[in-house]
């Protein structure tokens, strides 16, 4: 969550823990003045008032918790809140905003994969965390040591290199955007996914036509004039070159997004797809796993495999691109979306994923006799785990590794035989896990992960140690992996396609891409559940535990 590890270190702790659950819902207070003990507080709050009064959710939760405590504060303290999605879905996540001379920004950020907000709240009856101090500790803050480091590594300052590596989330100049929205957006060309991944079935002239149409000439040219031609970006509340947070007045634009609640759903146009954006983020949602729900639940409504009064909603989607028109369509779609959201937050109708929209799935389907799930792309974990996947056209973002939802794998372009996908994955696993355990952005990835076991070792002496306890770390989560075959016939498309799609692409026609796709053409659901094993195998040989 960025922004929200530099007020922690306020207060002169490494680590809070939460056990047990409060007797009815509450905000914890933690505040350090100079070297004296934690103030520590637990304060109930009737939290479905200040959700619901006003409709903002979330966000109404961050004003009042701000309004009522941060006066107590010397500093700017940072606000961790829940939304009504914690409480009624397994998607809650938990945003915060930083807070500059008092003043609340409007650079959101959220920890929101995996439903942690939904964890704080029902597990611990927490709704809110504002914390902050005036603790100083002995940071480590001498930039010509830091600057000696990258001169001997990278011939340039460690100001000089962290910019060079953050282009891609400033400001591109190869293509006159920036941030992940506008890169990705102008560089995806036919590798969009859009309706549902339904995409991945049509013909290049098809895909190519909606990418130049839909986004190059609508959605990502609005973007470009409203968030990046007058600069509209700030950071996460860390002091950070990258300046990755778009926004357009109070609306933050990041791609994943305003990819799920965007072209997956339906919507090309930035009004539309801001207005279904703040309404997740309102009810305090993971954005992707719940963007991917609805665009499921929107196909199935266009198939008229489910009715629109069943779930509670008045319209069907537009879910055919013949014709289709960017700022009508996009804003029609982006109602059913939002009614689809109130649905799930209200439980109309026989919508309730209190326990998961897989487990919600498996019970519609048997009680229609039509497997729904066949349209719905998610990892599968466990029993009832589950998870939209990262929007990329890739098999790397359906592998079975122990954690999903972050980056903890590969997610290039390029084809790579799933036992060696299964490799790749454990390496950027144990890559990314030297970032996270560090605390560092991802986004400083270029340098921070090659870079962190050196300054380890240039500070304390244990490189060695810190890469060791790395690689056990990864060897004990992945000893817990529960990830489950393929529960959908759209994620084995998805694979399939990418294949095809791929050798038609690529210069490089290697012997296993023509093997796997033959062995998709002659039985894909076998061919999918070894393709799926063949990466297990690689992710577990590489992730061993030797000592």
């Amino acid at each position: 969550m960025g922004g929200a590890g530099l007020v922690f270190d306020n207060l002169g702790i490494n680590m809070l823990s939460i056990s047990g659950k409060a007797s009815q819902s509450s905000i914890l207070f933690i505040n350090r003045f100079h070297g004296e003990e934690l103030d520590i507080d637990l304060i109930p709050v009737d939290v479905k008032k200040i959700w619901f009064e006003d409709g903002r959710g979330l966000y109404a939760l961050i004003d009042y918790v701000k309004d009522h405590f941060s006066d107590r504060y010397e500093n700017d303290p940072r606000i961790l809140a829940t939304g009504p999605a914690a409480l009624y879905t397994d998607i809650g996540a938990i945003g915060s905003i930083p807070i500059n001379s008092g003043k609340l920004t409007y650079a959101d950020t959220w920890a929101g994969r995996g439903g942690m907000g939904s964890k704080l709240l029902q597990d611990h009856n927490i709704v809110a965390i504002i914390y902050g101090g005036t603790y100083i500790d002995e940071d480590f803050r001498d930039r010509k040591v830091a600057d000696k480091w990258f001169y001997e590594k990278y011939e340039k300052k460690l100001a000089a290199k962290d910019i060079e590596a953050t282009t891609k989330y400033r400001f591109e100049p190869k293509f006159e955007t920036g941030g992940t929205f506008g890169v990705n957006y102008a560089t995806l060309g036919t590798r969009l996914l859009s309706f549902n991944y339904q995409s991945i079935y049509w013909s290049e002239d098809v895909r190519q036509e909606i990418h130049k149409k839909l986004i190059i000439n609508h959605y990502l040219k609005q973007f470009n004039e409203e968030t990046i031609i007058p600069k509209q970006q700030t950071n996460c509340g860390e002091p950070c070159a990258a300046v990755c947070k778009k926004l357009n007045g109070h609306f933050k634009k990041d791609y994943e997004p305003y990819q799920v609640f965007g072209p997956l759903s339906g919507i090309f146009d930035q009004r539309a797809a801001e207005q279904v954006n703040f309404r997740a983020d309102s009810y305090g949602m993971d954005a992707i796993s719940a963007g991917g729900t609805v665009a499921w639940i929107m196909e199935c409504l266009s198939r008229d495999l489910l009715d629109t009064k069943e779930i509670g909603i008045t319209n069907k989607p537009i879910f055919d691109y013949k014709n289709f028109n960017a700022v009508e369509d996009s804003t029609h779609n982006a109602q059913v979306a939002m009614d689809i959201l109130d649905s799930i937050i209200y439980k109309r109708g026989i919508i309730d994923l209190s326990q998961g929209a897989r487990k919600w799935g498996r019970h519609i389907s048997r009680q229609k006799g039509k497997n729904l799930l066949n349209y719905f792309v998610f990892n599968s974990f466990g029993r009832n785990g589950w998870i939209v996947p990262n929007q990329y056209w890739t098999p790397g973002a359906l592998s079975p590794m122990a954690i999903m939802g972050k980056y903890y794998m590969y997610y290039g372009s390029d084809f790579l035989p799933p036992r060696e996908l299964g490799k790749i994955n454990a390496h950027r696993f144990k890559q990314e896990l030297i970032m996270d355990n560090a605390g560092f952005c991802r986004f400083h990835r270029i340098w921070s992960e090659e870079m962190i076991p050196e300054m380890i070792g240039s500070l304390w002496g244990k490189q060695q140690k810190y890469i060791d306890s790395i690689n056990l770390t990864a060897s004990k989560i992945n000893s817990r992996n529960a990830s489950i075959f393929w529960e959908s016939e759209r994620n084995i498309d998805f694979v399939f396609e990418f294949l095809k799609y791929t050798k038609k692409h690529s210069d490089d026609f290697t012997d296993d891409l023509d093997f796997w796709i033959n062995e998709f053409k002659n039985n894909k659901f076998d061919a999918a559940l070894n393709f799926w094993y063949e990466i297990h195998k690689g992710t577990h040989e590489s992730l061993r535990e030797f000592y």
